[in-house]
């Protein structure tokens, strides 16, 4: 029998625990954990029914008996963390942001090729079936040319001043909060559903609360942006985490010249079809979808699968590319710099009051990286 992934894990709050599940699932070994204290490590490597607790996360970086590090820590910690990891010689899946700068993202994935490890970035809405339905429809030409898109990625967790969180401090979440925590997942999807990068962008970002708890705010709760893909095809994107009742909507709507498909994340079993002669709602059935959203169905139809199924689907295609084989569409360390420039575009252009910036893709950002490549629940951890 092939042996188990032993997998370490940096972080003890939400992240850590759909990581360790998915993990599990994916028939991997939860072997060791670090937080931001022994103490939290011990109590948290309990919680997660991990194996062991270090008391750092240097010391889990470089323990000898793990084959992949998971990077959960806050964001001004993990390129440092896994950069700790690459050096060691582990194979690394970091959270995203990769990097709180582009320079720091592009530093990770020349220290990945390098080390010659394989190193991913939980881009997981990619893994919902449905998003890799539409993904397949748009690759046929079922929509024809795209003209247009909406999308949004909306939630309420910040919607009062005295909602905080780490991610609202520069200092550990970074200069940008919500462009950088949820719209980087929305992009993401966009471009891999379309499979056309966004070549220019003009945005908006507003801060409605300048200080949360007893410090001051400086990064984002709103950004607002229009984008032109390398097609043409023009694009509106709302993101924010003050939108009551909104807790994870993450929605795409793409309308070409011969139908529109609409992607929601809070209904993750559906897509919309448009048409000018009757629209319908086609639901999740791996006997009649694409093959590569069929691989992402663990369950027949009419078994819903969700969010933490998506995790463990990228975790588990993570997995198969630590043993030689990477399957399509895996994100990579290099996605996460794609991410990272376009957060310092959106956040260039906000500054120059909306200018337009080019975002084109230079040859570090389609190169693979790797060998043979909501809220938490804590102010400590991811």
């Amino acid at each position: 029998m092939t042996p188990p992934i032993r997998a370490g894990f940096i972080g003890g709050g939400f992240m850590a625990t759909v990581h360790t599940r998915a993990s599990r699932a994916a028939r991997g070994r939860p072997t060791a954990l670090a937080s931001s204290t022994p103490e939290r490590a011990k109590q948290a490597a309990h919680d997660l029914d991990v194996e062991r607790h270090e008391p750092d996360a240097h010391a889990l970086a470089s323990a000898r008996d793990l084959d992949v590090v998971h990077v959960c820590s806050p964001n001004h910690l993990h390129a440092e963390h896994a950069l700790a990891a690459l050096a060691a010689g582990t194979h690394v899946i970091c959270e995203k942001p990769l990097a709180t700068t582009a320079a720091q993202a592009a530093r990770l994935v020349h220290a990945a090729r390098a080390a010659d490890r394989v190193a991913a970035v939980p881009f997981v809405y990619r893994y919902h079936p449905m998003a890799r339905q539409a993904r397949a429809l748009v690759a046929d030409g079922e929509l024809g040319t795209v003209l247009t898109l909406d999308a949004s990625y909306l939630q309420d967790w910040m919607l009062e001043a005295s909602d905080d969180n780490w991610r609202a401090r520069a200092e550990a979440g970074g200069p940008s909060r919500a462009f950088a925590d949820i719209g980087s997942h929305l992009c993401d999807l966009i471009e891999f559903v379309t499979g056309q990068r966004i070549h220019r962008l003009t945005a908006r970002t507003r801060t409605v609360f300048t200080s949360r708890g007893d410090h001051p705010v400086t990064n984002e709760d709103i950004a607002a942006l229009i984008v032109e893909l390398g097609d043409g095809a023009l694009g509106t994107l709302l993101i924010s985490q003050l939108a009551p009742g909104r807790k994870n909507s993450l929605t795409l709507e793409l309308h070409g010249t011969r139908q529109s498909v609409r992607f929601e994340q809070e209904r993750p079993e559906e897509l919309w079809i448009g048409r000018p002669n009757g629209s319908q709602t086609v639901l999740r059935d791996p006997q009649t979808a694409a093959p590569d959203s069929a691989r992402m169905s663990l369950l027949p139809a009419g078994h819903p699968l969700g969010y933490q199924d998506a995790f463990t689907a990228f975790v588990t295609d993570v997995y198969t590319a630590i043993r030689g084989h990477v399957p399509a569409g895996m994100p990579t360390f290099a996605d996460g710099l794609r991410a990272a420039r376009l957060t310092e575009a959106v956040l260039a252009s906000a500054r120059d009051n909306g200018a337009w910036i080019d975002t084109a893709p230079d040859t570090i950002d389609t190169a693979p990286d790797c060998a043979p490549d909501n809220a938490p629940d804590n102010k400590e951890d991811a």
